[in-house]
């Protein structure tokens, strides 16, 4: 079983196909055995990482405070054990904002970004029985091997609510491509459009649908849309 120690905690990975690398991060709740259908697309054309965010899967559940910069550094040292130094990062939700983090702290490490349904500011409101249905709705229609210990979930929703890089987007200069379901309501699409006008020659793409918008209806536009973003090769400005 692929298992590497990274930082302070043991996490489970794949690694799939060849070419330039891509590391896909998921989102709240989730764990890779759910996504083998996107880690199949990718590794069609690329060498792709995928593996379980602290708390889910088969990756270690610390009963422990998370933060989104501690899963950032998971990333970051889980790339250096498998030796993949730079690579596309795709980000779903919570991995998103991961995303969003590992390009800040760890900027050497990705090459350009992939969001999908995030957003980059902290979560003020208190509809967190949204997120919730959102995640089971997500567990039932791609249910996961490994279920999701309460604690664990309450851990990462925690880390995700609060974080906020919403004054540091500026510093983020590799070509980033947000995709972005118009009726979203746990990541309005304003915070889309904040992300666009933040990071320098971003490009933000939306869909009819809602937070999960790629899990079904639109999966095709989606993965097409996740394909042009992989091999784009603009240049930011500035860069």
């Amino acid at each position: 079983m692929p298992v590497t120690h990274a930082g302070d905690i043991d996490m489970y990975y794949e690694l799939h196909g060849s070419g330039d690398p891509v590391v896909l991060i998921g989102g709240l709740a989730s764990d890779i055995s759910q996504w083998g259908w996107l880690t199949d697309f990718c590794a069609q054309t690329h060498h792709v990482l995928a593996f379980d965010n602290r708390g889910a899967g088969r990756t270690d559940k610390p009963d422990a405070p998370y933060t989104i910069p501690m899963m950032s550094n998971d990333t970051d040292a889980l790339m250096d054990a498998v030796g993949m130094s730079r690579a596309t990062v795709v980000g779903i939700s919570m991995g998103g904002r991961i995303a969003l983090d590992l390009a800040l702290e760890h900027p050497d490490r990705v090459a350009r970004l992939v969001l999908v349904s995030t957003r980059a500011s902290a979560r003020l409101d208190g509809s967190m029985s949204r997120m919730e249905m959102l995640s089971v709705l997500s567990s039932l229609v791609y249910r996961g091997k490994y279920p999701q210990p309460r604690y664990a979930f309450s851990r990462q929703r925690e880390a995700s609510r609060a974080y906020s890089c919403i004054d540091r987007l500026g510093e983020i200069h590799v070509p980033t491509t947000i995709l972005h379901g118009r009726k979203d309501k746990i990541a309005p699409l304003r915070e889309a459009e904040v992300m666009r006008r933040g990071i320098a020659g971003s490009q933000l793409v939306t869909f009819r649908g809602g937070h999960l918008f790629f899990l079904v209806r639109e999966r095709t536009w989606f993965l097409d849309s996740l394909a042009t973003a992989m091999n784009a090769r603009s240049r930011v400005a500035g860069s």
